[in-house]
């Protein structure tokens, strides 16, 4: 089969003729229709995100796709199958192995890219809010990168659950499109602070939950913008990683909870629980249209570099979507 690798030496993506999975057992084999780009690729690519062991070295952390073949053990799937899955690695490919118990049936109402654009927003948005950040209808919560694939799907979820999106993007293309996706407070991080926002927002109490990308540069203002027994979760570390000064105290007294989580380097049990009660949840939401996935642009995968130029340069609003021909 043909799939795109990285040449270490230049960083640049090529394209190569790779052997084909063979199901294990447990596994589907899927012929990818659908890839849809992350952070993770373009971090992989210039060598500063390291492999999890045994992870699949081919990029693409998300795919849907028709399953081509089945494993022994396997009774859930059929040949033909649409289905939709989070992966280690091996997006950027026209097959790929999963487990199948990683894998989520399509709905019919939904297209190849609008489910190439869920595993990865949704279930990493899942995850830190109900499984890290047990998220309560009463709360508020401040999402950073709100324009994102994740900072949207996570704005969809607080909506849907009745609590409160106060999200922070670059720009007021970006707020317009987050306001539109259930952010009840919008802030333009580059014209204002957005600790203060928060704080006016909140009355004073600050938010019971912030989903952070950026890192070290927010560290302050992320803090003052918690309330009592707040949380934060580091997703990323876009901004960079090292805080200069840490006031302890702080976080002592306030009762503060610092979080990190990644998604990716989890085992595949983690990610098999993680699967099944995102699925429980969202595709009820999904056909009611509570949640709709975000789709930024669609890629021929001929044309990848152009779409890792979109997401390195954060033209995107939503996700980028690679379709594998």
């Amino acid at each position: 089969m043909e799939a795109i690798l990285i040449d270490e030496a230049t960083n640049e993506l090529y394209f190569t003729e790779v052997a084909d999975p063979v199901p294990k057992e447990n596994e589907l084999v899927v012929r990818i229709k659908s890839t849809a780009l992350n952070r993770a690729d373009i971090l992989q690519r210039y060598g500063q995100y390291p492999l999890p062991p045994g992870a699949n070295p081919i990029p693409g952390l998300e795919m849907s796709g028709i399953v081509e073949s089945v494993g022994s053990n396997v009774k859930d799937f059929k040949e033909g199958d649409r289905v939709f899955s989070l992966l280690s690695g091996g997006g950027y490919a026209e097959k790929v192995a999963i487990p199948s118990d990683l894998a989520i049936r399509i709905p019919p109402y939904f297209s190849f890219e609008q489910a190439a654009a869920i595993p990865e927003a949704y279930l990493t948005a899942y995850l830190n809010l109900f499984l890290l950040g047990n998220v309560q209808p009463t709360d508020h919560v401040l999402i950073h990168a709100g324009a994102s694939g994740v900072g949207l799907a996570a704005t969809q979820i607080v909506n849907a659950v009745g609590a409160t999106a106060i999200v922070t993007a670059s720009s007021e293309k970006k707020l317009n499109v987050c306001s539109r996706n259930g952010a009840n407070f919008t802030i333009n991080y580059k014209k204002e602070d957005f600790a203060e926002k928060v704080l006016e927002v909140t009355n004073g109490t600050g938010v019971q939950l912030i989903l952070d990308f950026v890192g070290a540069p927010y560290w302050e203002k992320n803090i003052k913008s918690l309330s009592n027994d707040g949380i934060l979760i580091l997703i990323g570390l876009l901004g960079g990683t090292v805080v200069n000064k840490i006031d302890l105290s702080e976080i002592l007294f306030r009762r503060l909870q610092i979080k990190a989580t990644t998604l990716r380097s989890r085992t595949n049990e983690e990610k098999i629980f993680l699967t099944k009660q995102f699925a429980k949840f969202a595709l009820p939401k999904f056909e009611n249209r509570l949640l709709v996935p975000v789709i930024d642009s669609v890629y021929d995968w001929k044309d990848v570099r152009d779409a890792h130029e979109r997401m390195e340069t954060n033209k995107n609003i939503g996700k980028i979507i690679l379709n594998i021909t």
